[in-house]
């Protein structure tokens, strides 16, 4: 999530420079913002396109009152809004039906992103997003997406494998099947194109067609994302840190998520149904720096809503 904001050093690509793949790739990409950074951004129209998907993380401890009204500043500056459901922080049923019924007053919302919530004991009823699927109370949400781990998550396969992940996500699948509401897998934050393309050919290969919306992390200072890597778990690609980390002459500079996009763009050129639809930025080092990267790279998949009258 974004706790900082840094001020951006790479000269402002040209139109000329923005890669047609990559433009590709960033159209209809998505952001997290917490309350608490939302509140630093005076006008989310100058930064993100119109329609731009903004995930609301909430996080343990932060009011329901917060959340929804920083879901009712973004539906109202013309976003879709997407408020975390963290099943371990919900303590019963009926604080679950409160919290819906405030989003959908409030702020209109109708989707959501429901997960298991990173803590380890649960306030009540709820440990996983499956039980806040079968609750019955998200129906009539036109979207609801899931949480996904490219790089297998430790606190669900204890043993470094993916073996309940997968069985997870086959019920989610099933679900999906069944389910009036459009459904995708957010995933954590990666750093490196290999394992996440072998993990979304996993999943076609093992009949889970969910679409992928790929986390990446926005530009940010390397400390800051080798901090956020380990305390999030990322495994095999964030090798790439650590590399970058040995180089003097890098150590200093920003982290872009440059090479991962560009590949991961590529891939999807070559082969157009591969499973990932989206990106989703987890701007680590700032929401402002993160939306300038994506207006100086994305072309006309990033031009910002109070900027995009006349465009097409």
């Amino acid at each position: 999530m974004a706790l900082f904001n840094f001020k951006r050093v790479a000269p402002t690509a040209s139109a000329a420079d923005t890669s047609p793949v990559v433009e590709a790739f960033m159209r209809d990409y998505s952001i997290e913002v917490m309350p608490r950074t939302a509140e630093k951004i005076e006008s989310f129209r100058d930064l993100l396109p119109q329609q731009t998907r903004v995930y609301i993380a909430h996080i343990e401890g932060t009011p329901i009152e917060e959340m929804v009204a920083t879901a009712a500043r973004l539906k109202a500056e013309g976003f879709d809004v997407m408020p975390h459901f963290p099943a371990r922080i919900i303590p019963d049923r009926a604080t679950l039906a409160d919290w819906i019924a405030r989003y959908r007053g409030e702020a209109d919302v109708k989707q959501a992103l429901l997960l298991a919530g990173g803590v380890n004991t649960p306030a009540g009823e709820y440990d996983s997003s499956m039980q806040l699927m079968e609750s019955g109370l998200f129906d009539g949400f036109d979207r609801l997406h899931i949480a996904g781990h490219p790089e297998g998550n430790r606190d669900i396969d204890r043993d470094g494998g993916d073996r309940v992940v997968m069985e997870a996500l086959k019920w989610k699948q099933a679900f999906s099947e069944r389910s009036d509401a459009r459904m995708a897998i957010a995933t954590q934050f990666c750093f490196e194109a290999g394992p996440v393309i072998k993990w979304a050919d996993r999943l076609a290969d093992a009949g889970i067609n969910i679409p992928v919306h790929i986390g990446v992390a926005g530009p940010a200072k390397l400390q800051t994302l080798i901090k956020f890597a380990i305390a999030c778990g990322v495994g095999p690609s964030l090798r790439v840190l650590q590399k970058r980390a040995m180089d003097v002459t890098k150590l200093l500079l920003p982290y872009e998520p440059t090479e991962i996009m560009t590949d991961l763009a590529a891939h999807k050129a070559k082969h157009p149904d591969f499973g990932i639809e989206a990106v989703h930025f987890f701007p680590l080092g700032g929401i402002k720096t993160n939306a300038t990267w994506a207006i100086d790279h994305g072309g006309k998949s990033a031009v910002p809503a109070s900027h995009s009258q006349g465009i097409s």
